[in-house]
């Protein structure tokens, strides 16, 4: 629905991802207060996120291709799909991969980096307040700036997941 030129369309689709950010955060929240958790539960939340924040990325070079481009959302896919794979692997030798702190932290700067970009990215298709802030702050290149960090950030939590289940490569 983002990518409809219709502003309205943009907008649902802004209050959709929202909804869906919100409801993710208090579905962890709920399971970890009750510790109500399942050997699913670990695996297919994680990749709920992944898709979750993929489809958000998807949308970025539509608002700017220069400032969110494609090989960014590549680096971010890859990490995700290697990730993924190694949860599949551990989950094959019936072990748990928890998922890491600094993996949390780069999912919530993922998702509120994604509200923001997205957000402005309706805004500067409108004649609103706040539309002027929003295209100086698009055209500013700090959002490309920001960009790079949320890559860096995901792939120094790739990387750290590699290197702390690296027992997974191990034959046993």
């Amino acid at each position: 629905m983002y990518l409809q030129h219709a502003v309205v369309w943009r907008a649902l689709s802004i209050a959709v991802f929202a909804v869906a950010v919100v409801t993710d955060f208090f579905d962890g929240y709920i399971a970890r207060h009750y510790e109500a958790h399942s050997t699913y539960g670990v695996f297919l939340d994680p990749l709920a996120d992944k898709f979750l924040t993929f489809a958000g990325f998807v949308c970025l070079p539509f608002i700017d291709g220069n400032q969110f481009p494609w090989w960014a959302i590549g680096v971010i896919l890859a990490r995700d799909v290697v990730v993924t794979g190694m949860r599949l692997w551990a989950s094959k030798k019936e072990i748990v991969m928890q998922t890491r702190a600094s993996a949390k932290l780069k999912t919530f700067s993922q998702m509120a980096f994604l509200y923001l970009v997205l957000l402005v990215g309706v805004f500067v298709e409108t004649d609103v307040t706040v539309s002027h802030y929003s295209r100086e702050l698009l055209h500013s290149g700090m959002l490309g700036w920001a960009m790079y960090v949320i890559v860096a950030l995901t792939v120094i939590t790739g990387l750290e997941y590699i290197y702390f289940n690296r027992d997974l490569f191990r034959n046993n």
